[in-house]
């Protein structure tokens, strides 16, 4: 059988239809269910496959066709995998996510299954495309059969498009988040947009704000300040919050404002972090906006009577602690606490020395907790804090109960309690001489499974309340900061990640007229 580069590109084509868009035609026939609307399920796997024959063959030449074939095939079989493994969209903010994630979490993605996926969507197709004979004309010949297959796709394209009209409306209008789960469509548009927002506009030239910052002389108390950011820890897993199982056992016998209602500014690390240390609130932030504006930690570091340190056992800070003291506490080099997983309570190592040789100074110290990274979340905390049983031991959670997955998250959490009760008697021997506070607040929530979701990292307007609402407690070693009771009246009200760059820039008293006292969860309940 003649082989053509666009028979190639027909029968490829063919294969993502049927084999690369499970999660595609999932989500579809659960908005419109196939019973009703058989005809119109089927017109959109013809319009997809059009769609695919256009775009490949607009690239398609003698030394192209083949290359971007099993490039494309390559990566749909990860996409392919993890959309419906975890039914999670792989957006722009999804691309930087991913390469911002270090070797280290990316093993706890690595599952047999995902072998299998990528062998058989993947690879094994990969070769046969590799293998394949392909006879071709002359140039006029070729441009002549490009031309004709582009205009035939086309039209049958616009000709079911406009057949099905009325559906293809309510399709677009009210129903674009069907489109995300489109394979390999949306990831190749997902990494253009990436591209675009991320390189394509020129140098980084990183703003200055808060320019007039400064901390009056007063004889006041010194401050030492730590804020935890958290990982992945819904506000519903808190018994705090009234969960019925007891995963805060140490939080509640401290005398801390728990904050029921706050929700994140994303669904990630690498969108919340910067967002929630930003001068914009969340409808505002872009990643373009936050590599390019300093943030709340650099303009307290401008006033120069504030001793800045932060200690990192995610991935990085994504950002935000570039201009000021880092240290990495995902190695064993830093972190003392390190038995194949380096636990967040290492990075309290040494801290006493770091205020000590702050030497009088205010002090703010930022400590980002692995916490609840999924999916390996029995790897989360040690055996000791295992209460809950049964337990998902294997990062392929879609194979466990929920109750299983729930159960290891669960775990996770109650280490975290550990670790907020340990940052807190930490604190408390400075008490006496020193104002000092803990801020906890949860970079994003988690998907543990309901509805098939899991993990985190939707679009925002479509993630459900459980990646969006967050755990978020704080602590005070006296009345001098806030009046605790006062800040406890209100703290159920609903707040945000939006509300921690003022609230910083107040309970430092850094005068600057980039603070806004509406924005300062504090204002209301200082002495």
């Amino acid at each position: 059988m003649k082989l053509t580069q666009y028979r190639l590109i027909f029968i490829v084509s063919l294969f993502f239809v049927f084999f690369s868009n499970f999660s595609f035609f999932k989500n579809v026939v659960k908005v419109y269910p196939m019973a009703l609307n058989s005809y119109y399920v089927i017109s959109t796997g013809i319009v997809l496959f059009c769609f695919l024959v256009v775009f490949f063959t607009l690239l398609s030449s003698r030394y192209t066709t083949k290359p971007i074939l099993i490039l494309a095939l390559i990566t749909s079989s990860f996409t392919s995998y993890f959309m419906d493994t975890y039914h999670i969209v792989i957006d722009s903010s999804m691309i930087r996510n991913s390469l911002q994630t270090n070797l280290h979490e990316s093993l706890d993605l690595f599952t047999l299954k995902l072998v299998m996926y990528v062998v058989l969507l993947g690879i094994l197709p990969s070769f046969l495309v590799y293998k394949s004979k392909i006879e071709y004309e002359t140039a006029g010949k070729e441009l002549f059969v490009k031309l004709k297959t582009i205009v035939l796709a086309t039209v049958l394209m616009f000709v079911v498009v406009f057949a099905f009209s009325k559906f293809y409306t309510s399709f677009f209008r009210e129903h674009k988040s069907l489109r995300f789960y489109t394979n390999p469509t949306y990831w190749m548009y997902s990494i253009g947009k990436y591209i675009e927002i991320t390189y394509n506009s020129g140098p980084i030239i990183v703003k200055p704000i808060g320019l007039d910052a400064k901390i009056d002389d007063y004889n006041s108390k010194r401050k030492i300040i730590v804020v935890v950011v958290g990982e992945s820890v819904r506000f519903d897993r808190f018994s705090l919050n009234g969960y019925k199982k007891e995963t805060n056992p140490l939080l509640k016998k401290e005398d801390i404002i728990n904050f029921s209602d706050m929700y994140s500014c994303g669904t990630s690390t690498a969108h919340s972090v910067p967002c929630m240390f930003s001068i914009y609130n969340r409808k505002d932030y872009s990643y373009k906006k936050g590599i390019s504006t300093q943030n709340v930690i650099d303009v307290i570091s401008r006033t120069k009577k504030v001793d800045i340190l932060w200690r990192d056992n995610n991935s990085d800070s994504k950002g935000v602690a570039l201009r000021v003291n880092y240290e990495d506490y995902r190695t064993p080099k830093n972190n003392t606490m390190c038995k194949g997983e380096c636990r967040d309570e290492g990075m309290l190592v040494g801290l006493d020395k770091r205020i000590k040789n702050a030497k009088g100074k205010d002090v703010l110290i930022v400590l980002h907790q692995m916490g609840n990274h999924g999916p390996a979340y029995y790897k989360r905390y040690p055996s000791e804090f295992e209460k809950f049983t049964p337990v998902c031991k294997t990062n392929q959670i879609e194979q466990c109960t929920q109750e299983e997955v729930s159960n290891a998250y669960n775990n996770a959490i109650l280490y975290t309690d550990y670790f907020l009760a340990k940052v807190i008697e930490f604190l408390k021997p400075y008490s006496k001489d020193s104002d000092t506070a803990m801020i906890y607040m949860s970079d994003h929530g988690e998907s543990l499974g309901e509805g098939g979701v899991y993990l985190h990292g939707l679009p925002y307007f479509m993630a459900p309340d459980a990646q969006k609402h967050i755990g978020s407690v704080m602590w005070f070693g006296n009345d001098d900061i806030v009046k605790s009771d006062i800040l406890k009246s209100y703290s159920s009200k609903k707040f945000s990640q939006d509300n921690l760059f003022s609230t910083l820039l107040g309970i430092f008293d850094v005068k600057t007229k980039v603070y806004e006292p509406q924005m300062d969860i504090l204002k209301k309940a200082k002495p």
